[in-house]
């Protein structure tokens, strides 16, 4: 888990329809009421870091 905001999520995309960023992770309630109102203490469960590299980085070795 990670305590990076969203802009840093792989999971944070661009919405054509409403114009703005959002996450694109399909939470249930439960999950979208912790993050929130903030109970989520080690950060959101869903982060994925959005690094392109990661991909090719066994390759460098």
């Amino acid at each position: 888990m990670s305590t990076y905001g969203c802009e840093y999520c792989s999971n944070f995309v661009y919405d054509e329809d409403l114009d703005a960023y959002s996450c694109s992770v399909d939470m249930d309630e439960d999950d979208f009421a912790r993050l929130a109102e903030g109970r989520q203490t080690k950060g959101c469960p869903f982060f994925c870091a959005g690094d392109e590299y990661q991909v090719v980085k066994h390759q460098a070795v």
